[in-house]
């Protein structure tokens, strides 16, 4: 028994970074759209997760999240971020890895996104923008069921952790 413990390597993840990639706020219809006094703009989030395999089992995790504010069909303002990480993970099986990285991962860079994008629309010139909290295990297992779904009709699954929800009202 001490030697089935000896070979099973032992679980570890851990944060060894987390930063911005790649950042982007535009507000096309500024200055135009502070004077309207009576608009209330429907917003779209888009939100999708990408991972990089790096070197000694450090992974590079990528939470990509788009927002639209549009009032009518002027946008209001438009935001990407790529909230990004890197973490040690080591020992897990390939099934737990995937869970890690598409559900786990991207969890923890959320806070850290959210922050960010609610920073930013308040330094647009806009008011408050939080957004809600989302499911990543969740969006997980709905990916794993739809690549299984694709496999089935084509072959091979390719798993993709991917959202798109909208929203009424500009600020949550």
């Amino acid at each position: 028994m001490a030697e089935q413990e000896q070979q099973t390597p032992d679980k570890q993840i851990a944060i060894q970074k987390i930063y911005i990639k790649d950042f982007s706020f535009e507000s096309p219809s500024a200055p135009d759209v502070f004077s309207k006094s009576d608009w209330s703009p429907k917003t779209n989030l888009n939100l999708r997760s990408s991972h990089n395999v790096g070197t000694e089992n450090v992974h590079e995790v990528i939470l990509t999240l788009t927002i639209e504010a549009k009032d009518e069909e002027k946008t209001v303002f438009l935001i990407e971020l790529h909230q990004a990480g890197l973490f040690f993970i080591s020992g897990y099986g390939e099934e737990e890895f995937k869970a890690l990285v598409g559900s786990f991962c991207p969890n923890i860079l959320f806070p850290y996104a959210r922050e960010t994008i609610a920073s930013m629309v308040v330094k647009g010139g806009f008011p408050e923008f939080i957004l809600q909290p989302i499911n990543f295990d969740a969006l997980y297992a709905h990916g794993l069921a739809q690549a299984e779904a694709e496999a089935g009709e084509e072959g091979e699954a390719n798993i993709v952790t991917d959202a798109a929800t909208g929203s009424n009202g500009g600020t949550h």
